[in-house]
C-alpha cells in the first residue's frame, strides 16, 4: 500500500537528456513515464515539476551576458518543452495527463489554476506544472515547493543523480557521508546544496517533508511512494 496519497515529484531537466547532456532522450523519457504510470496505478496522485536545464539554465555560463530576467524567461519556456514531452510519453502509456503553465499559452497548455489542478489529481490525472512561478529570480525548486503546498501534497520527492543528502559533494569527496534523515535547520545551517535555501525554508515553515533520492536507480520512484527508506528524508 502506498505511503502517500499525493506526491509532488521534482525532476531536473537534465534527467530527460540522460547521458546526452542536452535535449531529450526519447528512451529515457519513455522509461521514466513507465515508472510514473506504475506509481499512479497504485492510486497515488502525482504532480510533477520539471526543470529546463537540458535546454537552458538562466544562471549558467550561456546566460552570463544576458539580462537575468530574459534568461530566466527562456528557462521557463524550456520547462514547457519538457512538460509536453513527458505528457506525450505518459499518455502513450494510457494515463491521462495535464500540463498546467504559470505563463498563459492557451494553445499549448492549460493555465495553472489551483482548484482545477486539485480536481485533475482527484480524477486520477497526472499534472505537470511548467513555467516555474512565471517570475524571474525564482527557481523550479521554489516553484515545486509552492505547487506542493497549493495542491496539498504530503511530500516533495526530489529526484537527483545521487542517493540522498551528503555532508559534502559525493561527486568530489570519496569520504562524503550520507544522511538517512536530517532536519531542515541542519540543511540550512550547513549550507547543503539540496534545494534552494528559500525552498527549504518554505518547507520548514509549512512542515512539508522532502525526500531526496536517486532517480537513476530503476524502481526508486515506486519504493519512495511505498515509504521504503530510499535516499534522505528532510523534516
Amino acid at each position: 500500500m502506498a505511503a502517500y496519497r499525493r506526491i509532488l515529484l521534482k525532476l531536473s531537466g537534465e534527467v530527460l537528456a540522460a547521458g546526452q547532456g542536452f535535449g531529450i532522450d526519447p528512451e529515457r523519457v519513455r522509461t521514466l513515464a513507465a515508472e510514473l504510470v506504475e506509481v499512479a496505478q497504485q492510486g497515488v496522485q502525482l504532480g510533477l515539476v520539471v526543470g529546463g536545464g537540458n535546454f537552458f539554465r538562466g544562471v549558467n555560463a550561456a546566460a552570463r551576458n544576458m539580462n537575468r530576467v530574459a534568461a530566466d524567461h527562456m528557462g521557463m519556456l524550456a520547462t514547457v518543452i519538457n512538460g509536453i514531452a513527458l505528457q506525450d510519453a505518459l499518455e502513450k502509456q494510457g494515463v491521462p495527463t495535464r500540463v498546467m503553465t504559470a505563463i498563459h499559452m492557451n494553445q499549448v497548455a492549460e493555465p495553472y489554476i489551483q482548484r482545477r489542478a486539485v480536481r485533475h489529481l482527484e480524477k486520477g490525472r497526472i499534472v505537470i506544472f511548467v513555467a516555474g512561478t512565471s517570475n524571474p529570480y525564482f527557481s523550479t525548486d521554489t516553484a515545486a515547493t509552492l505547487r506542493a503546498l497549493e495542491i496539498g501534497a504530503e511530500v516533495i520527492a526530489k529526484a537527483t543523480r545521487v542517493d540522498g543528502v551528503y555532508d559534502k559533494d559525493p561527486m568530489v569527496h570519496t569520504d562524503a557521508v550520507r544522511f538517512a534523515e536530517i532536519t531542515f535547520q541542519e540543511v540550512l545551517s550547513r549550507a547543503l546544496r539540496v534545494m534552494d535555501a528559500s525552498a527549504v525554508a518554505m518547507c520548514r515553515d509549512n512542515k512539508l517533508p522532502i525526500q531526496v533520492f536517486n532517480l537513476t536507480v530503476a524502481g526508486n520512484i515506486m519504493r519512495m511512494s511505498m515509504g521504503e527508506p530510499v535516499g534522505t528524508l528532510i523534516r
